[in-house]
């Protein structure tokens, strides 16, 4: 039986969880040890069964705890040799991936942790570098993509192999624009290097989801630029314009920045 819990997601920090009754992987690992340490204790997440960390990008809101909670369950942590370099120099990072726990991996590379089966591949980020990820476990696709500056061909192609799909809606365009934020900052989040809006991830949930598609999970919202309830309704309305019905179709849920989501069971 899969399950999955989102533990933080936002510039606050972003950390994933995809178990089984035998461990699990984390994806990301940018909330404080301290906050993983409770939401773990609350879950009942047995630390010593993690199996690996998977890491998408170098920015500080994903890998803040990883070289501590790595070296605490004594897993190894994936990503690329651009990404675990970042790690490296990343002055957030404050415990480091012990030697012999980083395993380096390429764009379009498949590989296996025990039940789970893992690809990855390029999302366009002004990070170092950044990876999305397709976990296949059994029949079941799940797919993990945040932080991306636009959808591009090859990550259409893996929004169309999942059943269950985590992906990023970061801004409203409006509000960005009308917002606070200096121009410097709001052309980097909007260029083809930043951020999805909810129009844009609303896209490319309409134009390359399944029939077998089950469920969506709205990522990465800004704090400032956006709103659950403001994400949800424009990327509901996105998908009405091209005949898919949240809930109806698949289910749609909006992941929120600091508190976990409730665990839920994939089948």
């Amino acid at each position: 039986m899969l399950q999955f819990v989102c533990l933080g997601s936002g510039s606050s920090g972003n950390c994933y969880y995809l178990f089984d009754e035998t461990g699990g992987i984390l994806i990301d690992a940018g909330i404080g040890i301290r906050s993983l340490r409770k939401h773990f204790a609350d879950y009942g997440i047995d630390k010593t069964k993690l199996k690996a960390i998977l890491i998408t990008h170098d920015h500080a809101d994903h890998i803040k705890s990883v070289g501590v909670i790595s070296a605490e369950a004594e897993v190894p942590v994936y990503s690329s040799y651009a990404v675990h370099h970042g790690i490296e120099q990343n002055y957030c990072v404050r415990k480091k991936i012990k030697a012999g726990y980083g395993r380096y991996i390429n764009h379009g590379d498949t590989f296996n942790i025990d039940d789970f089966n893992i690809t990855c591949f390029r999302v366009p980020h002004d990070s170092s570098d950044n990876l999305g990820y397709k976990i296949t476990y059994h029949d079941l696709v799940f797919c993990i993509i945040t932080d991306a500056g636009k959808v591009t061909d090859e990550m259409k192609q893996y929004i169309s192999q999942a059943h269950y799909l985590v992906i990023e809606s970061n801004y409203e365009l409006e509000k960005l624009q009308s917002g606070p934020y200096p121009q410097y900052l709001k052309d980097r989040i909007t260029s083809g290097n930043g951020h999805l809006s909810n129009v844009q991830c609303g896209e490319a949930i309409a134009e390359n989801a399944s029939p077998d598609l089950k469920h969506v999970w709205l990522a990465h919202l800004s704090e400032e630029n956006n709103h659950p309830e403001l994400a949800r309704k424009t990327v509901e309305s996105v998908l009405r314009s091209y005949g898919i019905i949240a809930g109806k179709d698949f289910i749609l849920d909006v992941l929120k920045r600091k508190t976990p989501s409730e665990i839920i069971t994939l089948d």
